[in-house]
C-alpha cells in the first residue's frame, strides 16, 4: 500500500498508484483530513482503503462505526480502520481530548467498536458500558441499512505495552515508520507474541503491517526531505527506544530540544547516513525494494509505503515490482 496525501488530487493519484501496481491506498492524519481521500479515492475502484492512522481518542466510537462502514460500503469490502494513540500534548494540545491511560483507552475503544458493529449487523440491543466510553441506545432511525462486511480494526503501536495489548484485541497491528529491522525483530514481534499468548491467539489471528518511510535518490538527492521527517520522529521522547536499541539514545533530546526552539530546518542535519539507511529505505527502487524485503521478511508479505513527499509514479511502480520478482 502506498499513501495518499491531500484530497485535491486523491482521484487522480489514487488511479496512478492503482496502474503502478500498489494494492492499496492509506492515508494519516496530517494537514488533511484522515478519510476524505479515501472518499474520493474509493471511487477509483480495485484498491483496499486504509486509514494508518485515525487518531482514535478525538473521536467518539460512534463517528468511527460510521465512518468506517460508509467507506466499507464505498470499497465493496476494502476498508480496513487503522487508529492510533498519538501522543499526550498532541491529545491534549492540539485536540484538547483526554489521553489518560491510553492503553486502556484503546482497548475499550476497539470493544465499543466491535459492539457497535454486532448491534447494526445483527439488530441486537446496544448495550456497551466501559470506563471511557457508554453506548446503550440505538433506534432503528440511525442504524445503516446497507448490510456490511466485517470491518478489520488494526492499531498503530510502538511502546511495549500498546504492541502486547494490540495483539491481544486487534485484528492487526501497524507498525510504526519510525523504527528499523532490529527493533521490529528484538523488541516489537517478541510483545506481539506476548500479546497473542496472554489471548491464547495463533499468529494468524494477527496482521502485521510495517510502514517504512521511503526515498529515491534522484528525486531527492541527498535524501533531505527523508532526513527533516526522521527528525521530527526522533524528537518526541515515545520514539527514543528505537533510537536506543541502535546506540542513538542520546540523538533524542538533541532534537527535542531544537524542535523547541522552532530549529526545524537543523534538525535534519543531525540524521547522519547511518541513521537515515537505519530507518528508512533510501537509493534507487531496486535499493529501497531489497531494504524492505530484508526488514520484513518472515514477518508480513504487506507494508505501507509512507513518503515524505510524493515520489514518482514510475518510481513506485520500479519498487513494487521488484519486490514482487
Amino acid at each position: 500500500m502506498t499513501a495518499l496525501f491531500g484530497p485535491v488530487d486523491a482521484v487522480d493519484r489514487a488511479r496512478a498508484l492503482r496502474d503502478a501496481g500498489a494494492d492499496g491506498v492509506f492515508t494519516f492524519e496530517g494537514p488533511h483530513d484522515v478519510f476524505t481521500p479515501l472518499t474520493l479515492a474509493a471511487t477509483v475502484g480495485g484498491l483496499d482503503l486504509m486509514t494508518n492512522v485515525a487518531i482514535a481518542f478525538p473521536r467518539n466510537p460512534i463517528h468511527l462505526a460510521h465512518q468506517a462502514v460508509d467507506h466499507q460500503l464505498l470499497s465493496g469490502g476494502r476498508f480496513t480502520l487503522g487508529l492510533g494513540t498519538q501522543i499526550r500534548t498532541q491529545i491534549e494540545k492540539r485536540f484538547g481530548a483526554d489521553f489518560d491511560q491510553p492503553v486502556a483507552r484503546m482497548r475499550e475503544l476497539v470493544g465499543a467498536l466491535r459492539a457497535i458493529f454486532q448491534t447494526w449487523s445483527t439488530g441486537e440491543r446496544l448495550s456497551f458500558q466501559g470506563d471511557f466510553y457508554r453506548h446503550t441506545l440505538m433506534t432503528p432511525t440511525f442504524r445503516p441499512r446497507a448490510p456490511f462486511d466485517p470491518i478489520p480494526i488494526y492499531v498503530g503501536a510502538l511502546g511495549p505495552k500498546l504492541t502486547r495489548m494490540t495483539a491481544e484485541v486487534a485484528d492487526g497491528l501497524l507498525v510504526m515508520p519510525f523504527g528499523s529491522k532490529r527493533f521490529l525483530d528484538e523488541v516489537t514481534m517478541p510483545n506481539v507474541a506476548a500479546g497473542l499468548a496472554a489471548a491464547g491467539r495463533t499468529r494468524d489471528q494477527l496482521a502485521i503491517v510495517p510502514e517504512i518511510i521511503v526515498s529515491v535518490a534522484d528525486e531527492d538527492p541527498g535524501h533531505l526531505s527523508a532526513r527533516r521527517l526522521l527528525a521530527f520522529y526522533g524528537s518526541t521522547p515515545a520514539y527514543r527506544p528505537v533510537l536506543e536499541v541502535h546506540g542513538w539514545g542520546d540523538l533524542q533530546p538533541e532534537l527535542n530540544a531544537l524542535s523547541k526552539q522552532g530549529r526545524w530546518e537543523e534538525m535534519g542535519r543531525l540524521i547522519d547516513d547511518d541513521v537515515l539507511h537505519t530507518i528508512a529505505a533510501c537509493g534507487t527502487p531496486a535499493d529501497i525494494a531489497k531494504h524492505i524485503r530484508d526488514r520484513v521478511e518472515g514477518v508480513s508479505d504487506r507494508v505501507c509505503l509512507y513518503q515524505p513527499g510524493p515520489i514518482a509514479v514510475n518510481s513506485l511502480a520500479e519498487i513494487v515490482d521488484a519486490l514482487r520478482a
